[in-house]
């Protein structure tokens, strides 16, 4: 991957970031020749016999440049200069006839219908074939191909590298960008114009496609064309099938310059919503209202516009308004299958939000739905896993979480319809299905969710939110796992990714809770206050659910850099918001537990109370991880061998959960309390795997003072 230094800030930086991050590989910055270089490279090319004032001049006319060393070599060689110090004064003037206004003269020198060719070949830009520039130039085969040659002689046109693996039977490009640039800058503004316009017809009439064509739609002039709109909508759709919505973007964008006839103006719009969906909320949300506010959405499309306007508003943080959306629109609905899909959306975003509860009786109303649904289609499977959703946030049975969920897959895979790329449910849905079972322990089967949403955003070419979450949630997995190194990876590229999209939306308060969470667990306090810092995570808080919740997490930090009084009031304020929405999960909202702990010495009778109160929802929940951790919490405000009980029983408990990091820390604890070498090492060895390095510094110490208490 290469770039030209005026490249590094222009409107294609981002996607030449994104290429670059993807190779992986170490970065480059390529300096001007040297005079010794240009000195040997002109040596090579004209003969040793080369002074050495010639071949100073050629490195002073060309800077150093490399691609202008080359071309003014080949010039040398083509008007037979004697490379001596008395002909170096004649370099300054190849120089300028090889490159720019020089060229250009250059090329009229090769007559009509050789410039005409070049034109032609330059409006076309890729796939260039003789017959191609042929119709364009409106040249007789036998001419375009003398052109060619001519063209070829001269430098400016070449045949591919065979190398590349692309056909050379015809096939023609410029030898360099450069060239092109200037030979295409060189055509008057008029006449380019007409061009792409001609070009166009002529790719569409040789089978290449709309997205070809579209290429040279965009730079003709709009005229009220209803077949050009037509055939840009067209394009677009083949941009967005393999992954490109910024082309399909710019399609659509011109398409409305035309501009369409109000009868296809609305379907426009919708359209090029989808394009900027992934990128940019808030223009979405833009398309979209117009689009609904004009006549001609009807039926399911509208119902689709309508609940993708509503996303676009949960991803701008704007979940209040997302809700009204849905509301106003499933009652205007008669009872069917499109409004009990928005009745289904609506029960989405009250489940998503972060406040007290908009439907004080929801939960029972989705539960009272959901207990008439088999699964048979898509509309319960969405009502069962909204119900799961809504189980695991209140620590419901996680026995029950996991059938209903169940009960919304096919054959345990994912319905047709209800894939991670499909759209008539979206991501949201789909997330809530996975986190189910992720904090579940069925993490199995939830990190082969969180990967097929990764696997399928990568495949499909979606960038921006979606690839952003999908990042995230594989970050999420690891973390749960106990793999900290590969989750932190995985955070940091979904936090690159979501900045990209907008600072302080949902999905990036995903990436930055749960990163910062994850270097807490690392032991890396310092790091994951500066990431704290850098990326604004501090009130106030987004109007969505984060999970794990955020409010948790700072409170541990700020515990963790020492503002004790700090920390408890932020855990006091998550227990507040979390009584507020009745969310009483203590593996998703953990407060409980860093507060005991926080208190013990303070108020140790409220941190004993509040250890209980911990250990009972976690026994109602009745995952191994949800109890074993409750069980380290009552260890941790005790002494003596009520402690290494406790500990004991923690141990038995993560042991048996998928959650490493978990299950090191009890082991370690236990191993400090019962003053057990044999669990300490193997505490150690857990930490050491985990990458929990202040897990494992603990357990060093421990055995270095003799197994005492740290």
């Amino acid at each position: 991957v290469a770039r030209r230094s005026e490249e590094v800030s222009g409107p294609s930086a981002r996607h030449l970031d994104t290429v670059a991050a993807a190779a992986d590989g170490p970065v480059t910055t390529l300096s001007a020749l040297t005079p010794d270089a240009t000195a040997g490279l002109t040596r090579a090319t004209l003969g040793r016999h080369a002074d050495a004032a010639f071949c100073r001049e050629v490195w002073a006319v060309t800077a150093g440049n490399p691609y202008e060393t080359v071309e003014l070599l080949a010039k040398v060689q083509d008007s037979e200069l004697d490379p001596v110090e008395a002909r170096a004064g004649e370099l300054r003037e190849l120089n300028r006839s090889a490159r720019g206004g020089g060229l250009v003269a250059r090329l009229e020198e090769l007559g009509i219908d050789a410039t005409r060719f070049a034109w032609a070949a330059a409006i076309l830009g890729t796939g260039i074939s003789v017959g191609l520039v042929a119709k364009l130039a409106t040249l007789r085969l036998d001419d375009a191909r003398r052109c060619a040659e001519l063209l070829r002689t001269a430098r400016i046109l070449t045949a591919p590298d065979p190398a590349t693996g692309r056909s050379t039977d015809g096939d023609l490009e410029f030898v360099h960008p450069l060239i092109a640039t200037a030979v295409y800058n060189s055509i008057p503004d008029a006449l380019r114009t007409a061009m792409h316009g001609i070009a166009a017809r002529i790719v569409s009439d040789e089978g290449h496609g709309a997205a070809a064509a579209a290429r040279h739609l965009l730079e003709v002039h709009p005229d009220d064309d209803e077949e050009l709109v037509g055939q840009l909508r067209e394009a677009a759709r083949e941009h967005l099938a393999v992954g490109a919505p910024d082309a399909a973007r710019r399609c659509l964008e011109r398409a409305l310059k035309e501009p369409p006839r109000p009868d296809s103006h609305p379907h426009v719009l919708y359209e090029l919503a989808g394009a900027t969906f992934l990128t940019a909320p808030a223009r979405t949300i833009g398309h979209l209202r117009t689009a609904l506010g004009m006549p001609g959405l009807d039926g399911d499309q509208r119902v689709d516009a309508v609940f993708r306007l509503s996303q676009a508003l949960l991803h701008n943080d704007q979940l209040e308004e997302a809700v009204r959306t849905v509301e106003a629109e499933a009652a205007r609905l008669r009872p069917g299958p499109a409004r009990m899909r928005l009745q289904a959306v609506h029960f989405m975003w009250e489940g998503l939000h972060a406040g007290e509860a908009t439907s004080p009786d929801r939960s029972q109303r989705l539960a009272d739905l959901a207990s008439t649904c088999t699964g048979r289609d898509n509309s319960e499977r969405a009502l069962l896993i909204l119900r799961g959703f809504d189980a695991l946030m209140h620590g419901e049975n996680a026995e029950e979480v996991a059938e209903l969920c169940d009960r919304a897959l096919v054959n345990g895979r994912l319905a047709p319809g209800l894939g991670w790329t499909d759209t008539e449910w979206g991501i949201e849905l789909l997330l809530m299905l996975a986190n189910a079972y992720g904090f579940t322990d069925r993490l199995d089967r939830a990190e082969t969710l969180y990967n097929e949403a990764l696997r399928a955003y990568e495949t499909a070419g979606w960038s921006g939110g979606h690839l952003a979450l999908a990042h995230a949630y594989v970050g999420i997995g690891h973390r749960r796992r106990g793999r900290l190194k590969e989750a932190e990876a995985s955070l940091r590229e979904a936090l690159r990714l979501a900045e990209r999209v907008g600072r302080g939306l949902p999905l990036y308060w995903s990436a930055t809770c749960s990163l910062v969470d994850t270097l807490l667990a690392r032991g890396h306090v310092e790091q994951a206050w500066d990431v704290a810092e850098r990326h604004g995570f501090a009130p106030p808080y987004p109007s969505t659910i984060v999970l794990p919740d955020p409010r948790s997490v700072r409170g541990r930090l700020l515990l963790a850099v020492g503002r004790t009084k700090d920390g408890i009031n932020e855990l006091e304020a998550a227990e507040k918001a979390a009584a507020a929405r009745g969310h009483h999960n203590p593996v998703l909202v953990p407060w409980a537990a860093d507060l005991a702990r926080a208190l013990r010495t303070e108020d140790p009778a409220r941190a004993a109370r509040l250890a209980v109160d911990v250990r009972r929802q976690a026994e109602r929940f009745g995952t191994d991880t949800a109890i074993g951790e409750a069980l380290r919490c009552a260890a941790d405000l005790e002494t003596g061998q009520r402690a290494v009980r406790l500990y004991a029983q923690a141990v038995t408990y993560l042991e048996a959960s998928p959650c490493q990091y978990e299950y090191a820390a009890a082991r370690i604890e236990f191993g400090v309390a019962a003053r057990s070498v044999c669990d300490l090492e193997r505490g150690l060895d857990l930490a050491v795997s985990c990458g929990a390095d202040g897990l494992a510094e603990r357990a060093r110490a421990a055995l270095t003072s003799g197994v005492g208490p740290v």
